[in-house]
């Protein structure tokens, strides 16, 4: 028998949490080459407040680079909290909802997991590429940090910069 607390209850065993929307994106340019440049980028919002935490990967494929961005972005917390984690990626949602075996990547996983651990996180879906504020301006960043082969803090700032202070809540999502 697993000593584990559940997921909710390890997260709601602090007194108060904050409510924090995390989108992140992975970005693999030319995936499963050899010259294969990857990267992970995650915006943070709490209250009307934004900010970009990003990675090179190097040559992680385009699955891990989707797991890691996850991974960074509830790495950035600095204590537990109550997170609503929009990702373009099926893969990480429905393997993260327990719909999909882990079947590759088990590293990767391993760092996603313990990242969640001291969190409650809401898995949603987004469809990428369709005009999102929030979800483009994470997705840009993020190609453009495998583009440069290095986290460049211009390209976070100008991603926090596109989103402003907007409620992610209020832009539709599909």
């Amino acid at each position: 028998m697993s000593s584990k607390k559940p997921q909710s209850l390890r997260a709601s065993a602090s007194k108060i949490q904050k409510d924090v929307t995390i989108f992140c994106d992975g970005s693999s340019l030319g995936n499963g080459q050899v010259s294969t440049r990857a990267a992970a980028v995650a915006l943070l919002g709490y209250q009307g407040v934004w900010r970009a935490v990003g990675s090179y990967l190097g040559r992680a494929t385009n699955q891990q680079a989707e797991v890691a961005a996850a991974a960074l972005g509830l790495e950035a917390l600095l204590e537990p909290c109550r997170v609503h984690l929009f990702t373009d990626s099926r893969y990480v949602v429905e393997t993260m909802g327990g719909r999909f075996r882990r079947k590759t990547n088990h590293d990767w996983w391993a760092r996603l997991d313990k990242a969640v651990e001291r969190h409650d996180v809401k898995w949603e879906w987004i469809r990428g590429h369709d005009g999102h504020l929030i979800q483009e301006a994470v997705d840009r960043a993020a190609r453009k940090i495998a583009a440069q082969g290095r986290v460049d803090e211009d390209v976070l700032r100008d991603a926090v910069d596109k989103v402003g202070d907007c409620d992610p809540l209020k832009i539709p999502l599909e």
